[in-house]
């Protein structure tokens, strides 16, 4: 791709999301979803290669549904309150459909099935701009009308589907697209209570997550056999890994596990004691396979023998100080939690 129409294709996707974060009209926040998700497509199909071709096409498809779907609620909102500001979204049958609809672009289970598929025929880096900066906008939206009942409801079955999803996968991708479904049950579970912390659950992932695809995009890694030789290539990296897939499971004393330790302490405040058990209950399973991970990259190392095929160990030219900062938050942020707990609450 030109250099200068991948410049531009970057910047128009900023400027979807930004015009959807800034509006307060319906209709202008759907033009900037149509707009992030057309400049998308090109940086998707970028490979050239069929694999790549199928997954644009889906995510297409999937998201003009989405985009449809949101525009035909919008409109029958207006009809029946006559208004198109985000914040009178009011009457429940067009606050449903809008729910469903960016829980469809979101990727909310049980909305859920296109997510792994796309991520597996896409590259590391679009698989990261897919996870992270695609789900700005569509969660803003859910931010403002903040329907909590299907909310809850819709969270729960992402966390239970996002952890039994992942267990029997062996591609990395599809991995990280169940892990990006059980984050987001956790990020919408709390959104009726306290919508600042769900926020901040989805800052602190996507600080994780931008440091796990940047670590498996240097060691080029793709599914979990060829992680067992990541360590001849990177040694301090391999050792770090871990500890950023134990973040991603939320165990103490690393990063990830603030914002569910937050969220369960908020919903037991709540005395939604039953869903906090049952959430809880849930991350286990992610945590699992998050340890299938952790298993194959450090305990299967020489003098076991390897079915992968040895990749040739060339200089990094890599600028690699934007992943040191984000491993060096994503392990480390956890003492500052008063301080977080303060702002958020």
């Amino acid at each position: 791709m030109n250099p200068y129409i991948l410049l531009i294709m970057t910047l128009t996707l900023g400027l979807g999301t930004t015009i959807t974060l800034m509006s307060t009209h319906w209709l202008l926040a759907w033009v900037g979803l149509e707009i992030n998700m057309l400049a998308i497509l090109p940086l998707m199909i970028k490979q050239h290669h069929p694999r790549a071709v199928e997954a644009t096409t889906k995510y297409f498809l999937v998201q003009a549904t989405a985009a449809a779907t949101l525009l035909f609620a919008n409109t029958m909102n207006a009809w029946l309150t006559g208004m198109w500001e985000i914040s009178q979204t009011t009457h429940p049958l067009p606050l449903t459909m809008i729910t469903t609809a960016l829980s469809l672009k979101l990727g909310l289970a049980p909305l859920h099935a296109w997510l792994p598929d796309i991520m597996q025929g896409l590259d590391l880096k679009m698989g990261l701009i897919l996870t992270t900066w695609q789900k700005v906008a569509p969660f803003s939206l859910l931010f403002q009308i903040n329907n909590g009942t299907l909310m809850s409801l819709l969270a729960l079955t992402s966390i239970l589907i996002g952890g039994w999803g992942g267990l029997n996968q062996t591609q990395l991708r599809k991995i990280l697209a169940y892990s990006s479904i059980a984050h987001l049950g956790w990020m919408f579970l709390v959104i009726r209570f306290l919508p600042s912390l769900s926020l901040m659950t989805l800052l602190i992932y996507i600080m994780m997550t931008f440091s796990l695809f940047n670590t498996l995009m240097l060691n080029k890694t793709t599914n979990i056999n060829s992680l067992s030789i990541s360590w001849m290539k990177m040694p301090a990296l391999t050792a770090l890994t871990p500890l950023i897939l134990l973040s991603l499971g939320g165990l103490p004393p690393l990063t990830g596990f603030l914002p569910k330790w937050m969220i369960l302490q908020e919903l037991t405040k709540q005395n939604f004691n039953v869903t906090a058990t049952t959430a809880a209950l849930s991350a286990l399973l992610s945590l699992f396979f998050y340890l299938r991970l952790t298993y194959n990259m450090t305990l299967t190392i020489a003098p076991n023998t390897s079915t992968n095929t040895l990749s040739w160990r060339l200089n990094n030219k890599n600028i690699l100080m934007p992943i040191a900062t984000s491993i060096t938050m994503t392990l480390l942020l956890l003492p500052l939690s008063p301080l977080t707990m303060t702002l958020t609450l």
